[in-house]
């Protein structure tokens, strides 16, 4: 009796680590970037050797739409 019972907890912690692990609920909840965050942020030129440039000259003259990801680790 102890051999099983040992086995079926060693299931569900199993179980319960792939769970936890596959899903959100350890990740902390972030908020959304606003408009004037996004209008000011740098960017940096691949082709022309580094030249920064504010996100929001992009949009106002060719309707350019830019995302950025950035992972965590």
């Amino acid at each position: 009796m102890g051999a099983w019972s040992l086995g079926v907890g060693a299931v569900g912690a199993a179980l319960a680590g792939i769970l936890l692990v596959n899903s959100s609920l350890t990740l902390p909840k972030v908020g959304k970037a606003s408009l004037e965050y996004l209008a000011d942020a740098d960017l940096l030129s691949t082709a022309d050797d580094g030249k920064v440039i504010k996100a929001k000259s992009l949009w106002e003259k060719n309707g350019a739409v830019i995302m950025a990801v950035r992972r965590p680790g």
